[in-house]
């Protein structure tokens, strides 16, 4: 199976068309629905006693949540709003509160996952949860600028510990403090990291591995209505579909990220979750097949 860590949240997302309110969100939510399109995937997270019954059904539905924790206290709540072209998001406010001082635990049934996802999330938690796994085969892990400016050096030791990390280009910069994304790049394989995706939105993603560099369109749409979340249904699909297969080798890899790119897209067509929930098999086997088309050389 592939177990995922990271936030489950309440946010409040706002669109130029349309403001949700207190919906279900959270990085490890969007990458873990995404990724059991593939796998059986383990949620670890923790919420607060205000966790709407009804969000609670919607993750029992996808995911095993045997390592998902109900606290006193309020969920980790997130309030952002995007420009009127959609590509910059202001966040409004974070709220981390459960989650601030969460000591996860990996259940013993999900010890023995051999693909672990670290969601963005606070790196130092990041590092503890993964050391407690048994035979991990492949682990990857997200960040972005809240953890990057309050916690880099955390973020730098937790890309050590991981095999691959996925990241946008903005906050790969950042990290970085390098301006050209093949620099960005050898920077974090430097630290540790054997593959770094950048994820460039709409422009799709660049994967680095070695000395390779392998570039992947977006998926074209016309109507893009949220953004959110896509990033992390990127992340998710990537590895679930790397666990499904049991394979790391490099041609799985990039089968990995243009799967990445699909459900991506998926994702961005409807508000909040609504993208990935319901979606079938079929569903992405013709996406999939639209996008050969779409680069066929």
């Amino acid at each position: 199976m592939l177990t995922v860590f990271g936030s489950t949240a309440i946010d409040t997302i706002r669109t130029p068309k349309k403001v949700l309110k207190n919906v279900l969100g959270g990085a490890a939510t969007f990458a873990a629905i995404s990724a059991s399109n593939f796998i059986e995937t383990g949620l670890i997270a923790v919420v607060g006693n205000d966790f709407p019954q009804k969000y609670h059904k919607i993750l029992s539905d996808y995911l095993d949540l045997r390592g998902f924790v109900i606290r006193e206290g309020k969920t980790f709540r997130y309030d952002g709003k995007y420009d009127d072209t959609l590509s910059v998001r202001k966040t409004i406010k974070t709220e981390l509160n459960v989650l601030a001082d969460f000591e996860p635990r990996v259940p013993e049934e999900f010890k023995k996952s051999q693909f672990v996802y670290l969601a963005n999330n606070d790196p130092d938690q990041n590092i503890k949860v993964i050391k407690e796994f048994d035979k991990i085969k492949f682990s990857m892990c997200d960040t972005i600028d809240f953890w990057i400016s309050t916690k880099r050096d955390s973020v730098i030791k937790m890309i050590k510990s991981v095999d691959a990390i996925v990241i946008n280009d903005e906050e790969a910069k950042l990290l970085t403090k390098e301006f050209n994304l093949i620099k960005c790049a050898k920077k974090m394989m430097g630290w540790g990291a054997t593959y770094v995706i950048i994820k460039k939105g709409e422009h799709g993603s660049l994967m680095f591995f070695d000395d390779v560099i392998f570039p992947s369109s977006g998926f074209s749409l016309e109507d893009v209505v949220d953004p959110t979340g896509a990033g992390d249904s990127f992340a998710g699909a990537m590895i679930g579909y790397l666990a499904s297969k049991k394979s790391t080798n490099l041609s799985e890899i990039k089968k990995a990220v243009v799967y990445g790119n699909v459900l991506g897209s998926f994702a961005v067509e409807k508000y909040g979750l609504d993208g990935l929930l319901g979606l079938k098999k079929s569903d992405i086997t013709k996406r999939i097949k639209m996008y050969e088309k779409m680069i066929r050389f």
